[in-house]
């Protein structure tokens, strides 16, 4: 017997949601986690360029921003001060750079400066919406950015999502932050979601002046991390004042040109991840 949509207090309720969350993930091909052990990483920054670099490459690309309580995405494309719409079919994304298709609890909230106060099972149910009530169509490539750690939104998530998933795991190059992104990568152990690589973030600063890149940090921590779980390094990005300042402007896109180094090595991850 066909379901009528009726089913709220029937049996068969639980068996049409996992229909219909299904049937929405089945048009994705590929899902790429991005995840940090810890915060101020540059997760989102990561998160946004990736996708922008799979759009470049011709791929039809989602970008679902997941960090519920600091959204960063808007703010990467410029685009904090809009709303999604909706439509009889559900909420639509946002047409950004490079044709990325964004989504983002920042865009829905009636004040960007708005604080998100939700507990456990809110931003579970929030999140399992957004996978299945988003107007997404056809995609090569959805990049989920999440919140640091290895939370209810990661674990949810990686149980909802069916297909195929791999995970980004965004360091820096201390020990602080890679003991973090050890427990991450012991969580997708767990959780049999595949590493495709790690992204060692503020490998060092280059100079606005005379363009050479000095270490800030310790050095090698993310080629250490790789090497010591047989994950490869996908990229290693210097901080780079250009490109931090067209991200506060909202240009992410330009932001990757005007940082050839920073640009080219996310042009690379994203040709290894999508192979």
């Amino acid at each position: 017997m066909a379901c009528n949509g009726q089913c709220s207090s029937c049996g068969e309720k639980g068996k049409c949601e996992d229909e219909k969350l299904n049937l929405v993930l089945g048009k994705i091909k590929h899902k790429i986690m991005v995840l940090s052990g810890k915060g101020g990483v540059g997760k989102s920054s990561v998160a946004a360029a990736l996708a922008v670099s799979l759009a470049k490459k011709g791929f039809k690309v989602g970008l679902l921003d997941l960090d519920f309580h600091g959204p960063s995405q808007p703010t990467l494309f410029g685009v904090q001060h809009l709303r999604m719409d909706g439509s009889e079919s559900g909420l639509l994304p946002m047409e950004v750079a490079c044709g990325v298709k964004l989504v983002s609890v920042g865009l829905l909230l009636e004040d960007e400066d708005q604080a998100v106060i939700w507990r456990g099972p809110a931003k579970i149910g929030v999140l399992k919406q957004l996978l299945e009530e988003v107007v997404w169509g056809e995609l090569d490539y959805l990049v989920l950015d999440f919140p640091p750690g290895t939370g209810d939104e990661v674990l949810s998530a990686c149980q909802m999502i069916t297909g195929d998933k791999q995970a980004v795991i965004v360091t820096t190059p201390q020990e602080l932050s890679m003991a973090d992104c050890r427990k991450c990568l012991d969580f997708c152990a767990k959780v049999n979601v595949r590493v495709g690589g790690i992204v060692e973030n503020m490998s060092g600063f280059t100079c606005p002046d005379c363009g050479h890149t000095h270490p800030l940090f310790s050095n090698g921590g993310g080629e250490r991390l790789a090497k010591a779980y047989s994950i490869p390094l996908i990229a290693q990005l210097p901080l780079d004042p250009k490109f931090m300042e067209r991200c506060d402007a909202g240009v992410i896109a330009e932001a990757l040109e005007k940082a050839p180094a920073i640009g080219s090595a996310l042009s690379v991850a994203a040709e290894i991840l999508s192979h």
